[in-house]
């Protein structure tokens, strides 16, 4: 068997709120493989985030380890994390935290431009790559109807007013 792209000690979390302390993990321990499909369910408040930002690097764990590709990130350095990040992951957050005035491929080749790639180069693949996402395909569509709908309203605005 190969070894675990993604594998969890012994996690813990505990945040300070004022005097108090809020345990978010506890005890936590995962593997994952390659090729494997991971879901992390949970009700408001469980600590799936929390595991999530873990996994990440974007919250050191008040106890244990979290490796990637047999690299304890839990130990790495802001930069080092910078650029592992930047290397090894992509997020898709829950309320997309998408540029508004940005297009979608626009939205997914920034982190190529922040990493000095040719622009002329990843904007083709970017291109392909999207059209394997069906939902971008619905908000196009859904985004034509309704452009279509204020053309058919502006046009029955103007027979009403002859």
């Amino acid at each position: 068997m190969s070894e675990p792209i993604i594998k969890v000690d012994n996690l813990r979390k505990v945040y300070k709120l004022g005097t108090q302390k809020v345990v978010a993990l506890d005890n936590i321990n995962l593997e994952i493989y390659p090729g494997e499909i991971c879901c992390i369910l949970g009700t408001s408040g469980s600590g799936k985030s929390t595991l999530l930002n873990m996994l990440a690097g974007l919250e050191k764990p008040s106890r244990g380890n979290v490796f990637i590709n047999n690299s304890s990130i839990s130990q790495m350095s802001e930069k080092e994390l910078v650029d592992f990040r930047q290397k090894y992951l992509g997020f898709v957050f829950q309320s997309y935290n998408l540029i508004n005035s940005m297009t979608a491929l626009e939205n997914v080749t920034l982190p190529l431009v922040f990493k000095g790639k040719n622009k002329g180069k990843t904007v083709p693949k970017t291109k392909k790559n999207l059209r394997l996402f069906p939902v971008l395909k619905k908000k196009q569509t859904k985004q034509k109807q309704k452009q279509m709908q204020k053309q058919k309203q502006k046009q029955r605005q103007m027979q009403m007013r002859k």
